[in-house]
């Protein structure tokens, strides 16, 4: 029976003696490698995310958007809002209907215009009145609710009356007294004008109003 070499069994002898004196050290470092494995097994994927606009700064109701009032920051894919923009471009030189603060996403519902219609029911259209006393706009806010009274006639040659075109309608947006048309249609000055959400058959009612008679705006509850 041959002997083993010695150059074949030294370091095999030695790698034991190496792994008897540390099997302590040896196993600990098993257990850290077998935890940050589980940690890591367990660990959930990062969120994906989208791009989406926000407010830079507090902005008012009325503001004209500009790049500066705008900044883009990443949100969860999944609980980004509806009516959200990816990018400044989209809504840039659109006029806010209601107050945003810093950070708060630029939403379709946040801008004067057909987004202001959303969650109302079927057939809900957006129906500009401007009221006989202008300074009676500012008493009302977005999401006031107001009747519209229509009065007629001078008690003298004609006889005086007053008809409620539209009961409980809420106010979706007001001009901001500063003149211009802003978000809105066309290019006539906006002051005194409010924009209220209205069924088909009172928006009929309501147009042309102005021309009947005084248009009345009154708060109810």
């Amino acid at each position: 029976m041959q002997a083993q070499t010695p150059g074949r069994a030294g370091p095999l002898r030695l790698a034991r003696r190496l792994v008897r004196r540390n099997r302590r050290l040896l196993a600990a470092l098993l257990l850290c490698a077998a935890a940050g494995l589980g940690v890591q097994a367990l660990t959930p994927a990062p969120a994906a995310t989208v791009p989406m606009v926000v407010a830079a700064d507090d902005l008012p109701a009325g503001t004209v958007l500009t790049a500066a009032h705008l900044t883009v920051r990443p949100y969860p894919a999944a609980t980004g809002p509806p009516g959200s923009s990816p990018a400044p471009p989209h809504v840039l030189g659109r006029r806010l209907a209601s107050a945003l603060r810093a950070g708060s996403p630029v939403l379709d519902t946040s801008l004067a215009g057909p987004g202001l219609l959303a969650g109302s029911p079927a057939g809900t259209v957006a129906v500009p009145v401007r009221p006989a006393d202008p300074s009676t706009v500012q008493l009302v806010v977005p999401g006031q609710l107001v009747d519209i009274v229509l009065s007629s006639g001078n008690g003298l040659e004609q006889p005086a009356s007053s008809a409620v075109l539209a009961r409980s309608v809420p106010v979706l947006w007001k001009a901001d007294g500063a003149g211009t048309a802003g978000g809105l249609p066309g290019s006539a000055p906006a002051e005194g004008l409010v924009v209220v959400a209205a069924s088909p058959a009172e928006a009929a009612a309501l147009a042309g109003s102005s021309g009947r008679g005084q248009v009345v705006l009154v708060l109810v509850g």
